[in-house]
């Protein structure tokens, strides 16, 4: 199945990226556009975030995410530099996926500090406020924990867990249907065109937030839902903490200033396996 047109608005255009993926992508994917944005390599300079221990870059679980904005005419390229003001300057869009402390490469328990300074979090909310367009994602423990103090800097608040279905309790892909009211309408799930309208997306084992009021959600969530926030990632007991999800969500856009912010809660709904 193909997915589109989920990078919302970014520059107020809709990207086309593809297929569902697990933990292993397909690095030879090449996904067709018909009709691209932009004329190839003139396009919006993108940058995929590779200096914060990322889980997800864009030669690696990311590489069919990459190609896909390429295709559509986006100049896309990794981003291996500390965020300041004058490493973002040449920006249109910061893409951050996954994130980690050095303290949690290869350590998946609590805590999970941060994986940005209190500097980078107040240059990437003032490149936002000036214009930029930031699309941040964060999938289940512990990646939450290293890229909150980022989302809440823009009034976003994450569970550091596993968003799974009350009803189940187990972790899982998540459906979001547009005619059963699973998935919101708007300007990401509608597209530039009947052919960009997206009908289903499924997530993978992801996380949950609660975004502020002005945001426009597109995955919510909801009371038959919690987050498992487990002090070891997929180790869970019958005493795991739970927060119940009622007014969260697993994908939402907003705007802050001149700039736009797209979360979501899962990363490999964006990439192909």
């Amino acid at each position: 199945m193909r997915i589109k047109a989920l990078v919302w608005g970014l520059v107020w255009v809709s990207g086309s990226i593809f297929g569902f993926a697990q933990q292993k992508a397909d690095l030879s994917f090449r996904p067709i556009i018909v009709k691209p944005a932009y004329v190839l390599d003139n396009g919006p300079r993108v940058g995929i975030d590779e200096a914060h221990h990322n889980y997800h870059t864009a030669e690696g679980r990311y590489k069919p995410f990459a190609e896909g904005l390429k295709a559509d005419g986006y100049r896309v390229e990794a981003f291996r530099e500390r965020f300041s003001a004058e490493t973002l300057r040449e920006l249109a869009v910061l893409v951050i996926a996954n994130p980690l402390h050095e303290k949690n490469v290869g350590n998946w328990s609590l805590p999970n500090p941060s994986a940005f300074s209190t500097e980078e979090i107040a240059a990437v909310h003032q490149w936002v406020e000036g214009g930029g367009s930031l699309f941040l994602m964060l999938d289940h423990m512990p990646f939450p924990g290293a890229g909150d103090e980022l989302a809440k800097a823009f009034g976003v608040k994450f569970s550091n867990g596993f968003a799974v279905p009350k009803k189940t309790q187990q972790p899982g892909s998540l459906v979001f249907k547009r005619d059963a009211g699973g998935m919101n309408s708007g300007a990401v799930t509608n597209g530039r065109s009947e052919e960009e309208r997206v009908t289903t997306v499924v997530t993978f084992t992801g996380s949950a937030f609660l975004p502020p009021k002005e945001a426009v959600v597109v995955l919510p969530l909801g009371v038959n839902f919690v987050s498992l926030e487990t002090a070891k990632a997929w180790s869970f007991t019958p005493n795991t903490p739970q927060q119940g999800l009622d007014g969260w969500c697993q994908g939402a856009v907003l705007t802050c200033g001149r700039g736009r912010i797209a979360v979501f809660g899962e990363a490999a709904m964006f990439t192909a396996s």
